[in-house]
């Protein structure tokens, strides 16, 4: 086992990515997002874009996991799409490089994606959607597979973790990465007792704006419409 998975086994990920153009979306306060959570006893970040993982790496040696995300007008795929994203992941740092292992229409197939990223001497994350995509990416080399796809390629996304794939992905071998709405600690432990090795968790830490709105929408839904309007009116 390499020495960096030995590092995350049981543990805690933290994804420190804040929402694209709020005001937490600054390289500077991305790394000291991240070095809070290393403070708090994570074992690794996840981060998103060069910049950031740039900004990160200059304050802390933990493992990265660095991934690059992009909206293309010919492929539904937005995380680490191109060869060339990840030999810029490397040179900016980051140890292990997460991409997309759906099995969707992409610009650079997945072999290219695994053979660029050993040939960076760093270790390659599929983020799966499916069991078909984990055994997909691992027959090809990569020596993680995370749950992170799931209920993002179509279709209503579900409220809770898909802690039946993260078993399944536990069967095929490697070492798997429990990731997509973790939003509370308990889901993390089911995690790591449903078979994953370790855990990410990224909005109930990072997004501020995304945490806040879950507590005024419990709050909204116990009022009736005319006292929740009647509320927000006093208070602007």
């Amino acid at each position: 086992m390499h020495t960096v998975l030995e590092h995350l086994r049981g543990g805690l990920i933290v994804s420190c990515q804040p929402v694209i153009g709020g005001p937490m979306d600054r390289p500077e306060i991305v790394a000291a997002m991240a070095l809070a959570a290393l403070d708090g006893g994570a074992v690794a970040l996840r981060i998103e874009g060069l910049k950031n993982v740039l900004a990160v790496r200059a304050v802390t040696s933990a493992p990265i996991i660095g991934l690059i995300k992009r909206d293309l007008d010919d492929s539904p795929i937005r995380i680490t799409p191109f060869v060339q994203d990840v030999r810029d992941l490397a040179a900016v740092g980051a140890d292990i490089i997460a991409f997309d292992a759906t099995n969707r229409q992409r610009p650079s197939t997945l072999a290219e994606l695994i053979d660029a990223v050993h040939d960076s001497n760093r270790l390659a994350m599929a983020d799966c959607a499916t069991e078909g995509d984990g055994r997909t990416a691992r027959a090809l080399g990569a020596e993680i597979l995370g749950s992170t796809m799931s209920g993002y390629t179509g279709g209503p996304v579900p409220q809770g973790p898909d802690l039946e794939l993260v078993a399944a992905l536990a069967l095929i071998g490697g070492f798997v990465v429990a990731e997509g709405r973790y939003h509370v600690p308990a889901l993390a432990a089911q995690a790591i007792s449903a078979g994953a090795d370790a855990v990410v968790a990224g909005s109930a830490i990072t997004r501020t704006e995304h945490v806040t709105s879950w507590f005024v929408d419990a709050i909204g839904s116990t009022l009736t419409g005319g006292k929740a309007d009647d509320r927000r009116g006093a208070k602007e």
